[in-house]
């Protein structure tokens, strides 16, 4: 007899650097899940141009949430398999050659950053904000993984659109769970 059960969305949402994308490996690795990056669906763009933007409109337009929703989490939902190319990190824009498939699953983890909007709600089961107690161990973990000289320009611009989505589109209240990570 097959399920009709249907899959299980949850986005884990916090700034960046917070250990996000290690706790949706470790909650797929228990429990048999999908992860899918929200990074895939960055939008790019020059510093200069993001720069410009108000942190409003930074936090609105950091990702393609409508091309994530149609060709991610629609399909997964309805027990599909999905296909997409994510953004090309190599070049710095525009979209990979390569595709990302993802098979169905019963527990689909949208992992990163702006995962959690209020225009993917009404598909989300549960929402999960991951903290971090000091936010100079952040910007460590952040200076660790990405470079010093990449993050110079970063906090500049990111820092100011997080406070934004962090306070007034999801500030912490409105999530279903917050994981304080250490």
């Amino acid at each position: 007899m097959e399920s009709t059960q249907k899959p299980i969305l949850v986005a884990l949402d916090g700034r960046s650097g917070t250990g996000k994308t290690t706790i949706a490996k470790e909650i797929s690795k228990e429990l048999v899940g999908v992860v899918i990056a929200s990074d895939d669906f960055w939008v790019g763009g020059s510093d200069d141009i993001w720069f410009n933007l108000k942190p409003k409109e930074r936090a609105d337009k950091a990702i393609d949430w409508k091309r994530l929703r149609s060709d991610v989490l629609d399909p997964l939902l309805r027990g599909e398999h999905a296909v997409w190319h994510p953004f090309d990190w190599k070049r710095g824009s525009g979209l990979a050659e390569e595709n990302i498939k993802c098979p169905a699953a019963k527990l689909i983890i949208l992992d990163g950053a702006y995962s959690s909007r209020p225009e993917l709600r009404d598909i989300i089961d549960i929402s999960i904000l991951v903290k971090i107690p000091d936010d100079s161990d952040r910007r460590v973990r952040l200076i660790k993984r990405e470079g010093e000289e990449y993050m110079k320009n970063w906090h500049e611009i990111w820092d100011s659109a997080e406070d934004y989505y962090f306070t007034n589109v999801r500030p912490e209240e409105s999530f279903d769970l917050i994981i304080e990570n250490e």
